[in-house]
């Protein structure tokens, strides 16, 4: 068994995108085994387990990864994670990933795909709420895919703000009003908000949103108004309901399962797609273990390891 301490050094940002493009297609056509991620409340946050099964790339496992968010205050990541890959014949772990950076990079990949095939035009200014690990991945990871015209950012704090921008080149950045980020083709939310912050009236005709933070029960981050007025797209049904953005509307009464459009992988095999240029379109995206697997195929395959023995 090899244990990788730091698979994600030196990965090409465009590799994981189409790696999880792919495994998005084959969510899309019914070829992976993947139940629903379970959770387990701690006194100060949650872990999660993770189990998949993508035939297409010979890869089978379980990703552990845990949400604290008062980590940072003591110097650890909010999001830590571990993939533990297996062997298909024997069931014999063959591999264990520091999946945290890992992690970041692939939910950065399902939105940046989400966008590609969902924003209103080629050349987009980009709004992102939030300026922590995973809002970095995202703009990364849909720069890859989209030329950037403008990133808008806001934080509660406007010097993260600032800070964030600034990291952000040679991208052109800047730190504005959350209402003036909302005016974009794309807007990223990834805070851990149970509160709506984003008001339905910032939201104008022809804008994708991709709703990152929401991805345990009780968060939200957008207007329920806003899912009314767009279609909803979620990265699997069972998860969204769950513990997506939808999962509070729907447990209120107010959203119903049946309004969802579709998944993004019914949009990537082109079952699905945005209709016009004037419709609001939504990702709602909880993290999916084929993602796990997708990039941690591509990670063993350059990364070095070390030999730990099992059995």
């Amino acid at each position: 068994m090899r244990y990788f301490p730091d698979p994600d050094r030196d990965l090409n940002l465009g590799d994981v995108n189409r790696v999880v493009e792919a495994a998005f297609a084959d969510h899309g056509k019914g070829l992976v085994q993947m139940p629903p991620k379970v959770y387990i409340t701690l006194p100060a946050g949650d872990f999660r387990t993770m189990p998949a099964y993508l035939p297409s790339l010979g890869i089978a496992g379980v990703k552990i990864v845990n949400v604290h968010p008062d980590n940072p205050k003591v110097g650890l990541p909010t999001v830590m994670a571990l993939t533990i890959i297996l062997d298909l014949a024997t069931g014999r772990p063959m591999a264990i990933l520091n999946a945290t950076r890992l992690t970041d990079m692939r939910t950065g990949a399902s939105g940046a795909i989400a966008a590609k095939y969902l924003a209103p035009k080629k050349e987009c200014v980009l709004g992102i709420i939030g300026t922590g690990r995973q809002a970095e991945a995202q703009v990364r990871a849909t720069a890859q895919e989209l030329p950037l015209e403008q990133v808008k950012v806001w934080s509660r704090n406007p010097a993260h703000a600032e800070a964030f921008a600034a990291r952000l080149s040679p991208l052109s950045a800047i730190s504005q009003s959350i209402e003036k980020v909302c005016d974009c083709d794309i807007l990223v939310t990834t805070t851990p908000s149970r509160v709506p912050i984003v008001k339905s009236e910032w939201i104008h005709a022809g804008t994708h949103i991709n709703a990152i933070g929401a991805d345990a029960p009780g968060k939200e981050e957008l207007d329920p108004e806003i899912l009314h007025r767009a279609r909803v797209f979620v990265d699997d049904p069972a998860q969204a309901f769950h513990s997506g953005e939808i999962n509070v509307p729907i447990s209120r009464g107010l959203y119903q399962p049946w309004m969802i459009a579709g998944t993004l992988g019914e949009i990537v095999i082109g079952k699905r797609k945005r209709e016009s240029k004037d419709e609001i379109t939504i990702f709602d995206s909880t993290g999916l273990a084929i993602q796990d697997l997708a990039i941690a195929s591509i990670a063993m395959r350059q990364a070095s390891g070390m030999e730990l023995p099992f059995l």
